[in-house]
């Protein structure tokens, strides 16, 4: 399974989406920009898109909710220990209340991971202690393996809500 991520205008994201109704697209937006996620065993419909390949998912993509993504510089040497540690973690998250999806994205044409999370509601993320607890155990562990260097930047996130189709 691949994702593709684009950004742009809302406008444009919306007409996107709009196009191809029988697949799986999230259309999200904040503050700054509207982002279109496209899930699929096929081909991306996007011209020049984010490329990640799917490292482990639990529960389903839907179009309406709070999304919080992860985003990890990993070292190319630090990347077969970083997707270790996610395959075998505590899966503690998936009990939270309102957690609806996860998505491990391998970057294809980047350094970036994305640990992407969907919730209910943006209230239930900000309640959920198990995510943050599972960022401290996973920096803490890169910081005391030093013959390895992990991450190759700094992480940061990014937050969105999923617009909703009008019909539904």
């Amino acid at each position: 399974m691949n994702v593709f991520i684009t950004s742009g205008t809302y406008e444009f994201m919306k007409n996107k989406k709009d196009k191809h109704p029988n697949e799986n697209i999230l259309l999200m937006q904040n503050l700054e920009s509207a982002v279109l996620l496209h899930e699929t065993t096929g081909k991306t419909l996007f011209s020049s898109p984010r490329k990640y390949e799917v490292v482990d998912g639990k529960g389903n993509l839907q179009n309406h909710g709070y999304v919080v993504m992860n985003n990890i510089p990993v070292s190319e040497e630090g990347q077969p220990v970083f997707e270790h540690r996610f395959k075998n973690r505590a899966g503690l998250i998936e009990n939270e209340p309102g957690f609806v999806a996860l998505r491990i994205l391998r970057p294809l044409n980047s350094e970036t991971y994305v640990i992407l999370t969907i919730w209910e509601k943006q209230a239930d993320f900000m309640k959920s202690d198990s995510f943050q607890k599972a960022q401290d155990s996973g920096a803490k562990a890169a910081v005391t393996n030093s013959s390895q260097k992990l991450f190759s930047g700094e992480a940061y996130v990014t937050q969105y809500t999923l617009v909703q189709d009008s019909e539904e």
